[in-house]
């Protein structure tokens, strides 16, 4: 069957020669952009009603399309990255995750990204995978980011902050627009020779009356993925007190992105009397997938004036997306297909919304699931493990044969027959694995869900009448909303938990309301401003969230702002409902309806990993395997987590905003205080198969008598963060700007300290510095930035340790020409090519050399 976009592009293909024969020329005149950056413009999303910036009761970052336009980057959404307070990860070129004010992670389910307010996520994950459904260069018309918890208005989990991406209105902005990006990439890199990046965009927008206008967006990208090759030793200790360090003489040698020798894959085997941590061969992670990326994405906006100040509109939104994603394994998305309906009625009294997203993973599959049963479809662990024993026992005997010789040579026996990787035979088991949904025995990723999402906000102090908000000097706005996940079982990813329903839909939702009221004071020298929200899910109970906010304005060019606010979030359905098999460990949503019995009856791997170790440590030294379990058995802990409860933050915000110099020199800065309390993450436990208290100790030390397990939990870290940010930006000479920006975040001390919560994954120190001009020469403009990074400490399921510090310059010159109909842009991010990795386990990113062609018929 034709997959949904190409039947939309048959269909609207008249529509295109339609408006291309009719849309009239843009003649807009050009205005000085870099002139125009006041204060005063409008913000929706800071307080869901429009308001200006100076007086947005909490921090709120604003990108307009000049920034845009004249970013170094070759997308908005690259481009977002040097906003004040932006932290962005690379998991892949195709998906990147942008993050504020600490605790980030490859899928950001704690900040929440919008288009035209409505939720970008994909289900399953809970968080949007970068701008693969979201607007494209041509149609975004700015990006208002609310750094910090905004949960009292927004709910939907945005407790690190929000992103509102806002797209061209088709009654104002008519016309057809082409764009054609060029690039290149992977310039020396070592394992791969220069890449080809390209990415086409079509816009058309038309007003065919005075009340209906439609638009249409389609985006075409193919490039080659940056490549995930750490090869440092993640088990480099296993073996130390035999006197074998890490690396490949390491018999557990475990790569960061080496696949199929994870602790799954290792077991401990007694050769010549003493006991070696010993790993599968595994495959390295680009030898699993070909990192050919290609987006496809798509949406079509119809909009109808019901009066002057109402407007109802329809849009539909679909991507298909190629590229590599990560949680805590990396997955190759393979025609990943997700689908959005919106519908929305906005006056400037009333607004009511309502969507539908509908995600299919397509041929996705599992890296990890697909190395280790990739060594298993030749051979099973069993028989190898034995072959490998045989062989170094063979191989010791060999007079002047060393203990490193005899183990590598024991592989070399115990991997024959092993598939290599690029023949046909390799390919064809990597196809058939990718399509097995079982990641015991195979690594299809195989979801099918929906989100059903529907608010309506009232401006009640609207309603009562003008007469009301004159007297009083009162706004009064305040929304309701429902959402809910609609779940299609797969019986390895997801199951109903309900008995005998496995395979049955169920569903997991919350409803919610705010209550929002504003009052000027002192001929409006001070606002206040007062919200409260209140959540309710389906598995616990109502959170109140409040906000209190103050904003004093002495002048026109100058306020300060002060507030107070508290954010929840509810667990994601993978966090809630997961119930995957993996390579002997079985991963397992935290709430008590999917893991009834688990956490009574856990202990904590840590204590296990720690346990088995001095049991191995005590029998090198001559010590009996029993005498050495008694010896040790004090080690292990029993597991003191339990089931899942929501996340919870406080935070206190002060800042400043200013201009001076006549308008020429702007200022804005903040500083915030955060406590955090219980934090969702993931904890590995191991329960044995015994009730017997004198045996269990025997069991956690026998791979085969105990049952692992990754739990969704809650840490019980109380954890404080304290940071702030400076942005300037200086105009003269009437073209050129200097600007700079300066963020701190730190965590600031921890009560109660487990070590478990989610890493803070985040530089100290970030800062940004830019110069560039527009019209410097006719229409000559151009930008230089600068970014660099502090070390950092990245902590996650995958590989935990230090992130080195990152500084590179972007830099781009762009003309118009044809009467400014053409615009050519040629730019380059990382100029200097000094490959980096934004995260550990990331890919190592180099320079990307580009040419931009954005022409207005």
């Amino acid at each position: 069957m034709p997959k949904p976009y190409i039947f939309i592009c048959f269909l609207l293909f008249p529509v295109f020669l339609f408006a291309q024969m009719k849309v009239k020329k843009d003649t807009t005149a050009r205005t000085d952009t870099l002139n125009t950056e006041l204060l005063q413009e409008v913000v929706i999303s800071a307080s869901r009603q429009a308001e200006s910036i100076l007086k947005a009761p909490v921090s709120i970052e604003t990108v307009r399309n000049a920034y845009i336009k004249n970013s170094a980057s070759p997308s908005f959404f690259d481009g977002l990255e040097n906003v004040k307070g932006v932290q962005m990860l690379t998991p892949s070129m195709g998906f990147k995750i942008i993050n504020t004010r600490g605790f980030a992670n490859t899928t950001n389910v704690r900040f929440t990204q919008l288009v035209d307010g409505t939720d970008n996520q994909a289900p399953h994950i809970g968080a949007p995978i970068g701008n693969a459904m979201g607007p494209s260069d041509l149609d975004i018309d700015r990006v208002e980011i609310i750094p910090g918890t905004a949960s009292a208005l927004y709910g939907l989990n945005a407790i690190n902050g929000l992103a509102n991406f806002i797209t061209k209105n088709p009654f104002t902005t008519e016309g057809i627009t082409l764009q054609q990006k060029t690039g290149v990439t992977h310039i020396n890199d070592v394992n791969s020779p220069a890449k080809l990046f390209t990415e086409s965009s079509l816009r058309v927008a038309k007003k065919l009356s005075d009340r209906f206008a439609f638009k249409i967006n389609g985006t075409f990208t193919k490039g080659y993925d940056w490549i995930a090759d750490d090869r440092t030793d993640l088990n480099a200790r296993a073996n130390a007190g035999l006197g074998i360090t890490g690396g490949i003489n390491n018999p557990a040698y475990d790569p960061v992105n080496g696949y199929g020798n994870e602790s799954s894959n290792r077991r401990t085997i007694t050769l010549q009397g003493r006991q070696y941590v010993v790993a599968r061969t595994g495959y390295s992670e680009r030898e699993l997938t070909d990192y050919n990326i290609q987006n496809i994405k798509a949406d079509i906006g119809l909009y109808y004036k019901l009066s002057p100040k109402t407007i109802l509109s329809y849009t539909y939104r679909i991507a298909d997306i190629n590229n590599v994603y990560q949680r805590a394994n990396r997955f190759a998305l393979k025609d990943y297909v997700l689908q959005q309906h919106a519908f929305e009625i906005k006056s400037d009294i009333f607004q009511a919304r309502a969507f539908i997203t509908s995600e299919n993973t397509g041929k996705s599959y599992n890296l990890r699931s697909a190395a280790e049963n990739q060594d298993r479809r030749f051979k099973s662990d069993n028989q190898w493990f034995t072959d490998y024993t045989n062989a170094y026992n063979t191989a010791i005997a060999m007079p002047g044969s060393t203990t490193v010789q005899a183990l590598r040579q024991a592989r070399s026996a115990a991997d024959q027959g092993r598939l290599q990787p690029g023949t046909a035979a390799f390919n064809q088991a990597l196809t058939e694995l990718a399509d097995i949904n079982n990641w015991d025995i195979g690594s299809a990723l195989r979801v099918k869900d929906d989100l059903v999402h529907a608010e309506a906000q009232l401006d009640v102090s609207r309603v009562i009448g003008s007469e009301f908000s004159k007297n009083t000097e009162l706004d009064i706005l305040t929304g309701i909303d429902y959402q809910t996940y609609i779940i299609q079982p797969d019986g390895n990813y997801f199951i109903n938990p309900a008995a005998g329903k496995t395979f049955d839909t169920f569903t997991y939702g919350k409803s919610g309301l705010f209550l929002q009221v504003g009052k000027s004071l002192f001929s409006s020298l001070l606002r206040i401003s007062a919200t409260l929200r209140v959540d309710k899910n389906d598995y616990f109970q109502a959170k109140y969230n409040p906000r209190l906010a103050a904003v004093l304005t002495p002048g026109d060019n100058q306020s300060i702002r002060v507030s107070y606010q508290s954010g929840s979030r509810f667990p994601s359905i993978f966090e809630a409902f997961s119930n995957v098999n993996s390579g002997g460990v079985k991963r397992v949503g935290g709430l008590k309806i999917m893991s009834d019995g688990v956490f009574e009856n856990a202990y904590l791997r840590s204590s296990v990993d720690q346990f088995q170790a001095a049991v191995t440590s005590d029998f090198n030294s001559g010590m009996s395997t029993a005498a050495a379990i008694e010896r040790r058995k004090g080690l292990l802990v029993k597991n003191y987590y339990t089931y899942l409860k929501p996340e919870h933050i406080n935070s206190l915000e002060l800042g400043y905003k200013g201009l001076f110099f006549n308008r020429t020199l702007k200022i804005d800065a903040d500083v915030y205080y955060n406590k955090y309390n219980n934090f969702i993450a993931q904890v590995e436990m191991n329960v044995p198969n015994t009730a017997n208290p004198d045996s269990i100790p025997y069991a956690l030390n026998d791979r085969s008598k105990q049952n692992r397990y990754r739990m969704y939990t809650n840490s019980r870290s109380v954890v404080y963060n304290v940071g702030g940010s400076l942005g300037m930006s200086y105009l003269f000479l009437r073209k050129y700007t200097l600007g700079g920006n300066l963020s701190y975040a730190k965590l600031s001390k921890r009560e109660n300290n487990d070590g478990f919560e989610d890493g803070f994954n985040t530089p100290e120190w970030t800062t940004n510095l830019s110069f560039g001009g527009d019209d410097v020469i006719k229409s000559l403009g151009f930008l230089v930035t600068y970014k660099h990074q502090s070390s950092y400490y990245w902590q996650s399921f995958l590989v935990n340790g230090q992130v080195k510090a990152v500084g590179n310059f972007d830099a781009q010159a762009n003309y118009d020409i044809m009467q400014n109909k053409l615009n050519v842009k040629i730019g380059a991010t990382n100029l200097l090519n000094s490959y980096y990795n934004s995260y550990l386990g990331a890919p190592a990113v180099g320079g990307m050399y580009y040419t931009t062609l954005t022409y207005h018929l």
